[in-house]
């Protein structure tokens, strides 16, 4: 019955319960004016049948909705695990616009800029491009293997049109540098855990060079250019730039968690990083964030531009003076 009500409005309104759901989602992902979001930054949306019922419609409505989100690249569905906010709307606003703003159609979003975000999204957008650089700094790579591993999969499967080229360069502290982490919290000279760190780059060093290899060897990219170098810094953050457009950008936080050993099941107590999943500002080139209320959308001067060229700027200025083959 509840299905075949939902059938007869979506033919009867012309989607009208798709809009509003959509709507609805979109305002609790972003949040409204002095509201918070329910559905915030890598949280889970609830299961599909809980969706369904509280709106009254068919499971294939929401999921129509999730499908729409999945590619506005807001969330991430995985099978057995839900769908996870990956990024976040652009703030539903019910009034007090800035006068000469365009508004936006019912369900339009925009990431934050800069905002919080994940590297996921971001990631899948720069592999539509024809011609794909990724500049990164980063402590292990780890993050950047998994998504690397996807969008050649994307490629190999038609997903998206495989690019002309693709270029990255990576910047990783030596394999003598000592670390402050991590670090076991009761013996700081004990070495397992920066053995470990050092075991996880090196694996995911070589996933990576294989993956993008791979991708010129079967000629699905034409052109595949991978370099790897190592500076003498302790890494504080992790950068990605992307496409020469977009930087994505966090620093690590330094929590005490516990940690697993190779060959070892029962954890060890460590001060370490927090990197997989981090939350990234997001910014652009050419482009004011949204709250900047600046008339100037886009330009040399914009925020984005500034904070990307000038990320570009140090990675450059590294690579060229102190990263070493």
């Amino acid at each position: 019955m509840g299905e075949q009500q939902d059938n007869q409005r979506g033919t009867e309104g012309g989607g009208r319960e798709f809009e509003r759901i959509l709507a609805e989602l979109i305002l609790r992902m972003s949040g409204d004016e002095g509201t918070p979001a329910l559905y915030p930054l890598g949280s889970l949306l609830p299961p599909q049948r809980e969706l369904a019922q509280e709106f009254g419609v068919s499971r294939d409505t929401v999921q129509r909705v999730l499908r729409v989100l999945t590619d506005r690249n807001l969330i991430e569905s995985r099978q057995g695990s839900g769908s996870r906010v990956i990024a976040v709307p652009e703030p539903a606003r019910t009034g007090g616009a800035q006068p000469g703003a365009a508004a936006l159609p019912v369900g339009a979003v925009r990431l934050a800029r800069p905002g919080r975000t994940t590297l996921a999204p971001h990631i899948r957008e720069a592999f539509t491009k024809p011609e794909v650089t990724l500049d990164v700094s980063t402590l292990t790579s780890e993050s950047l293997q998994g998504h690397i591993w996807l969008q050649a999969e994307r490629i190999r499967t038609g997903e998206i049109a495989a690019p002309r080229s693709i270029a990255l360069r990576m910047l990783l502290p030596t394999d003598d540098l000592p670390l402050p982490y991590p670090r076991a919290l009761a013996d700081a000279t004990d070495t397992r855990p920066v053995d470990r760190l050092r075991a996880i780059t090196s694996r995911h060093e070589t996933s990576l060079r294989h993956v993008l290899g791979m991708l010129r060897a079967e000629g699905l990219v034409e052109n595949v250019e991978v370099a790897i170098r190592r500076v003498p810094i302790v890494p504080a953050f992790k950068l990605y730039l992307l496409n020469g457009t977009d930087a994505l950008f966090g620093m690590y936080e330094v929590v005490e968690r516990p940690i697993v050993l190779e060959d070892e099941t029962k954890p060890l107590a460590a001060i370490d990083v927090v990197g997989i999943g981090a939350t990234l500002m997001h910014y652009v080139r050419g482009e004011e964030p949204p709250e900047s209320g600046a008339s100037d959308s886009g330009g040399p001067e914009s925020q984005g531009s500034v904070f990307v060229a000038s990320m570009q700027s140090w990675f450059d200025s590294v690579w060229k003076h102190l990263a070493e083959d």
